[in-house]
């Protein structure tokens, strides 16, 4: 989007906001309510949410339905468009109660958001994603090297995520006191005030029977951290990889053999868990 409006910044602003103290939402579905209005205003031009009317939403329906993603390049799946509206919903009735508003904004316009039933359909329709085999995963494993230590977190990274599925955010937010290895299976603490879970539910996980092979190379690594590095219980299981400038002023990984654990990945205290 080329142009700003003032005007409409301070809004969208003050809707962020709302969405962030009064509704409690994460800063996940913010970026969703961004990306939402910013896709609108670039089929409007920018003018000002005072002008809205239901031929706008009409006609950007249309437009919604050519847009490519940025991602993959490809039209905007059914569910990404619905959730388009959904948020573009959200905020003008919103607006529509806000002083100044609420004589130029007519409610029944916003109806117009909904989309189809048949889009609707589409959007909740289960779809199966593609995902490595087995076989996959351990031929990339059998291939990682292990010289350095962040070689290692990385094997143990990709070993860990297939014995237990768990979430990305919740995996790089895992200290070592929430892994416990000496149940049978071994299990992880989902902790949700201290690891990001989805909807900061609680939740416990048990490595799945994939072979001990890939259950030895957590217990190495953790074993390394504990004894090797005196990792403490608090400190995390996957450490972030410490990043510093080369010689050719480029930001690139500490990843000198030679450097201890503390050079290499950033402790605790240092910053955030997780890669």
């Amino acid at each position: 989007m080329s142009k700003l409006n003032p005007q409409n910044e301070r809004i969208k602003r003050d809707f962020t906001r709302y969405l962030k103290e009064a509704r409690g939402r994460s800063e996940a579905t913010l970026d969703a309510a961004r990306k939402a209005l910013a896709r609108f205003e670039d089929y409007t031009g920018a003018r000002d949410f005072k002008t809205f009317r239901r031929e706008q939403v009409i006609g950007f329906k249309d437009r919604l339905s050519e847009i490519d993603g940025q991602r993959t390049g490809e039209t905007l799946s059914h569910s990404t468009q619905a959730s388009t509206l959904a948020a573009l919903k959200e905020f003008f009735t919103w607006l529509a109660w806000q002083p100044g508003f609420k004589s130029k904004i007519h409610v029944s316009d916003i109806d117009y958001f909904s989309p189809s039933i048949k889009d609707s359909a589409k959007a909740k329709a289960a779809k199966l994603r593609d995902f490595p085999s087995l076989e996959q995963v351990r031929t990339l494993i059998a291939a990682m090297p292990l010289e350095t230590v962040i070689d290692r977190r990385n094997r143990a990274l990709i070993a860990f995520a297939i014995l237990t599925g768990i979430r990305d955010r919740a995996m790089v937010s895992l200290s070592l006191q929430h892994v416990d290895l000496t149940k049978s299976p071994p299990l992880v603490r989902q902790e949700p005030d201290q690891v990001d879970t989805k909807f900061s539910k609680n939740i416990n996980t048990y490595f799945f029977p994939l072979g001990e092979d890939l259950k030895e190379m957590l217990i190495h690594w953790i074993d390394e951290l504990r004894t090797a590095h005196l990792f403490a219980p608090n400190d995390p299981v996957f450490p972030r990889t410490k990043v510093g400038q080369g010689e050719d002023m480029s930001f690139q990984a500490a990843r000198d053999r030679a450097d201890p654990l503390e050079r290499c990945v950033a402790r605790t205290g240092d910053l955030p868990a997780g890669i």
